[in-house]
């Protein structure tokens, strides 16, 4: 299995407007304890091209200022989406509950039918 590969396409079809956990994300590669190499692989680049910004801790956190090319980067790129970011004491967060993407069975039997096509 290619985590990675895996964690490029569930990235990519976070849809606008939506954020997913760096869980669910694993969750949905098949690998639920592997929240942490979601993180890495972004904090890398080994996904590539994909909307980060979208993407946060599991309180609903914004946890990659350092990735971005300003701290407060992936913030305006959420509040571009219409996604509402506050601050709070321990930095910025967003509304899971209003915000989180909330994918179906569907999707993620579809994300497994295309790994096995890809045989990653």
């Amino acid at each position: 299995m290619d985590f990675y590969q895996r964690a490029r396409i569930v990235c990519a079809n976070i849809p606008e407007g939506r954020v997913a956990t760096y869980g669910q994300i694993a969750l949905l590669c098949g690998k639920p304890k592997n929240a942490r190499q979601v993180g890495y692989a972004l904090n890398k680049g080994r996904l590539g091209e994909v909307p980060a910004w979208r993407i946060l801790g599991s309180s609903g956190r914004l946890s990659g200022a350092a990735s971005f090319e300003t701290y407060d980067m992936q913030k305006l790129l959420l509040e571009a989406e219409g996604v509402e970011v506050r601050q709070t004491e321990k930095g910025w967060k967003t509304d899971l509950k209003k915000y989180g993407w909330r994918n179906t069975m569907e999707e993620a039997e579809a994300f497994r039918r295309i790994f096995e096509e890809k045989n990653i």
